[in-house]
């Protein structure tokens, strides 16, 4: 829903949310306090019943952001553990392609390169983007026809066969993990409650009795904290796009590593 805020940098789009919901809570005090405010409290109760209102609102409505915040960052861990994981099996394959013979050894490697190559630098600019590449299945299908082609030629290279084979399936496995976070995010029924809620707090606020300087302070803190909280979960939403999100930094030291080997 809030796709458009991957495109700035976070700083600046969690300061734009803040003092947006801070504006339009002062707007709000300023406009309706001469005529509606005024209205509402010419009896003394009133103020009581509004803060009871708004006490008793914050409280589901603190919860439903509470949970939104905790299952988008588990989200975004759980995605952060695929890629660890999926450069866990690249090094492992790697070190069980050193096993076979040449010249299979080498192509092996080679196409695995080719695939973190291709992974590291277009993959990525396009997960961020939100878009899922494709361009990764031709690369890793390559290697998995050298595997299916080779035919152990003693005890020890079927072990590093069997061994290579199930790494390779582990690795397919959690790169499709992977693909399948790249649009993952919160249903759009919930963006649309959290919007109605907030809105809804900040009518609350306006409808409070209070010295200017009191209410908007009051409010404006209010406003701010509900805006960055709204902010921090729609920056985990997407695990993979914008400047908070999970980078192939493992990807990229297990690349390293091979490099400086040979």
């Amino acid at each position: 829903m809030f796709y458009w805020i991957y495109d700035y940098p976070t700083w600046s789009m969690g300061a734009l949310f803040a003092a947006v919901f801070v504006a339009v809570t002062w707007l709000g005090i300023f406009v309706l306090r001469p005529t509606v405010v005024s209205w509402i409290h010419s009896r003394r109760p009133a103020n009581d019943i509004v803060g009871l209102g708004l006490s008793s609102f914050s409280v589901p409505f603190g919860l439903l952001l509470g949970l939104l915040a905790v299952a988008s960052y588990q989200n975004f861990s759980t995605v952060s553990d695929l890629v660890d994981r999926e450069a866990s099996c690249l090094a492992a394959l790697h070190r069980d392609f050193t096993g076979y013979p040449e010249p299979v050894r080498t192509q092996l490697q080679d196409r695995l390169g080719e695939y973190v190559r291709f992974t590291i630098e277009e993959a990525w600019p396009q997960q961020r983007r939100g878009i899922v590449p494709q361009g990764g299945s031709q690369r890793i299908n390559a290697v998995f026809d050298i595997l299916s082609r080779f035919e152990p030629a003693s005890k020890g290279q079927e072990i590093i066969h069997a061994e290579a084979l199930r790494q390779f399936t582990l690795l397919v496995e959690t790169r499709r993990s992977r693909l399948a976070n790249v649009t993952t995010g919160l249903p759009a029924v919930l963006w649309w409650i959290v919007t109605f809620g907030a809105l809804v707090n900040i009518t609350l606020i306006w409808l409070l009795d209070a010295e200017i300087s009191v209410h908007m302070i009051v409010g404006g803190v209010l406003a701010a904290f509900l805006g960055v909280v709204i902010f921090l979960i729609a920056a985990l939403d997407n695990p993979f796009r914008g400047e908070l999100s999970v980078g192939p930094d493992s990807i990229a030291a297990v690349y390293d590593n091979w490099t400086k080997v040979h």
